[in-house]
């Protein structure tokens, strides 16, 4: 454990970061779930509304400084490229 004042800081801002990352990064994940489900079912219009609400979600991440920009836009490319096969 710290004994000096602003490491004790650091070990709480850590656990807080640590925190709310990983609640976003979950919410990511199971955003790009729901629109690989929709797909694998071939549904169109629900791929399409779930590709549109994890694409806002990996951008708020991205803005928060979870995800690198490119990271969100990989992410982004390739649940995109999977609804746009759909026929």
């Amino acid at each position: 454990m710290a004994n000096i004042k602003s490491a004790k800081k650091r070990i709480l801002v850590t656990e807080k970061r640590t925190a709310r990352n990983k609640s976003i990064r979950s919410a990511v994940k199971t955003s790009m779930k729901k629109v690989d489900a929709a797909v694998a079912v071939n549904d169109k219009e629900a791929a399409e509304s779930a590709l549109k609400a994890a694409i806002s979600t990996i951008s708020k991440a991205t803005s928060k400084g979870v995800y690198h920009k490119n990271t969100a836009g990989r992410k982004i490319s390739k649940l995109t490229k999977a609804v746009n096969e759909l026929a």
